[in-house]
């Protein structure tokens, strides 16, 4: 295995973890916030996450010996950040270990491919619209706040995507990151090198967690990154070994979650770094590159409390920015597939509407109203169909 190594293939591995934290571990703060975390409990979050993505990507890489790169969900955390308000952090606690179970469930019982194909991917990514549909808008509200700050990360942002498009959000962080020290709003008296370490978090349970945190978490985890992570793999010409992955990440979800790792799943751009020639040129080597990406995340997760004091020391209208640009390509995807089948844009609309709206009753918030609804409009239209068939048409 040390013969497979490179220089391109741990270069790889460490652009890989640099675009893939860049771009999303802002969504994962305000998700800790959400939660009503303290500081030692969101460091141990991205512990836990920055742990099980370093086990899961050397784990599944060495036994399969592909280029297998584990991430966070990202969507998954956005869910989170809309959701979580009025729930308790043992309430959280206990949806992602569900969220884990279920994600193990599906890779142990083999049915992963059968329940994809009850999905709708309409309906699951105009859920996913309407949940980081916020986090656009709030990246234009912070031109309000601080213009200069917000303002340079869009310029940035509109420049660097026409010249180095994978780069953009590193870029956009480090420009907005340079421009705030420059005035002045960088806390560095809370900026300070410390280790992270794990803090249990007790879980609790109630159905109104689950229905409204695990079973969005679990959908959409699956249908918007495992899907993604799957088809990427086997666009660059390998295998896909889909249930061995499921189990990997579902079980190593559910273990550490009661630390803050609240989904788990494969890579899709991340990954796809990782599986180019710029890897290694041989193609049975580049499970090195998913092999370093896995130590650099090992050692993100250990230096949580480091990257947590960061994210204190800038201001919010900073990551409001850096959030709601990096995922404009996603929010962008997102609407795109939810509306191109005329059959189901319907149903995908009413979805998009309720889950933007944060409709919430019975305790239950946008994310499940929005796929129940959407769900049901869909049903309605099918039915509808299916009794003008039936119909005999008149002589």
């Amino acid at each position: 295995m040390f013969k497979d190594f490179s220089f391109s293939a741990i270069s790889a591995g460490l652009v890989a973890v640099l675009v893939g934290f860049s771009s999303s571990a802002v969504i994962i703060f305000q998700a800790t916030e959400a939660a009503g975390t303290n500081a030692e409990q969101a460091a141990s979050w991205l512990w836990a996450l920055g742990l099980g993505m370093g086990i899961t990507s050397i784990g599944l890489s060495l036994q399969h010996r592909l280029p297998l790169v584990t991430a966070w969900s990202t969507p998954g955390a956005a869910v989170l950040a809309v959701s979580l308000p009025g729930f308790t952090l043992g309430d959280a606690i206990g949806a992602f270990m569900v969220t884990g179970l279920l994600i193990w469930l599906a890779g142990a019982t083999g049915q992963f491919e059968r329940l994809t194909e009850r999905l709708s991917p309409a309906i699951a990514n105009a859920m996913l619209a309407g949940v980081l549909l916020p986090f656009g808008l709030d990246a234009f509200k912070a031109l309000e706040h601080q213009p200069w700050i917000a303002g340079s990360m869009l310029a940035t942002y509109i420049l660097i995507r026409l010249v180095i498009p994978r780069y953009t959000i590193l870029t956009v962080a480090a420009i907005g990151l340079g421009v705030t020290a420059a005035l002045g709003e960088l806390d560095g008296a809370n900026w300070q090198w410390a280790w992270g370490h794990p803090v249990w978090q007790a879980p609790t349970w109630s159905v109104s967690a689950l229905l409204s945190l695990a079973l969005p978490l679990f959908l959409v985890t699956m249908a918007s990154q495992n899907l993604p992570g799957i088809a990427t793999l086997v666009a660059a010409g390998y295998r896909s070994p889909t249930s061995s992955m499921l189990k990997w990440t579902g079980s190593t979800t559910f273990f550490l979650a009661p630390f803050g790792a609240f989904a788990l799943n494969l890579a899709a751009i991340t990954a796809a770094i990782c599986m180019t020639e710029d890897a290694h040129p041989d193609k049975t080597k580049r499970y090195t590159a998913a092999i370093s990406a896995g130590l650099f995340y090992t050692l993100l997760g250990l230096m949580a409390a480091t990257v947590v004091a960061f994210f204190h020391a800038v201001p919010s209208e900073y990551l409001a920015a850096l959030a709601g640009l990096a995922l404009l390509p996603t929010i962008g995807a997102s609407l795109s597939t939810a509306l191109v089948d005329t059959r189901e844009r319907e149903a995908a609309l009413v979805t998009f509407l309720v889950t933007a709206g944060n409709l919430t009753l019975f305790g239950l918030g946008g994310a499940f109203w929005g796929l129940l609804l959407g769900y049901a409009v869909k049903g309605g239209r099918a039915w509808m169909e299916r009794r003008q068939q039936s119909t005999p048409s008149p002589t």
